[in-house]
């Protein structure tokens, strides 16, 4: 699994497998995600949809969710997209978990590979 995570960022390498996985804590405490849907968005720079993807669970009553990106999904060009994360409460609530930074527009970044099929 190659990627990384950090700040408003995700990045992977083209036609990598990654996985990103989220332990939502709230004042410490899991923040019980049971009846949740995460999604996760990847939109070019005029806002269109390249794709986008439901969470997996691992442990709901934990706060802990996995988005898996594909070889599929990360074969799209090289260059910075647009993302976020969010997630549709089983209250109605909707709450953007990345970036955290609500004066941050997520980037999912695709880097250049060698390897790559005949």
């Amino acid at each position: 699994m190659t990627g990384r995570m950090i700040k408003n960022l995700i990045e992977v390498r083209q036609g990598d497998s990654f996985v990103v996985v989220v332990h939502l804590l709230q004042n410490g405490t899991d923040v019980d995600l049971s009846d949740s849907i995460g999604c996760m968005q990847v939109r070019d720079s005029d806002g269109l949809l390249i794709w986008e993807i439901e969470a997996a669970m691992i442990s709901a009553e934990e706060g802990r969710i996995l988005f898996e990106i594909t070889p599929e999904k990360s074969s799209i060009d090289v260059g910075d997209y647009q993302c976020d994360i969010q997630l549709k409460m089983s209250d109605g609530s909707v709450n953007t978990i990345f970036p955290a930074n609500v004066n941050q527009i997520g980037i999912f970044r695709i880097t250049k590979q060698i390897t790559r099929e005949s």
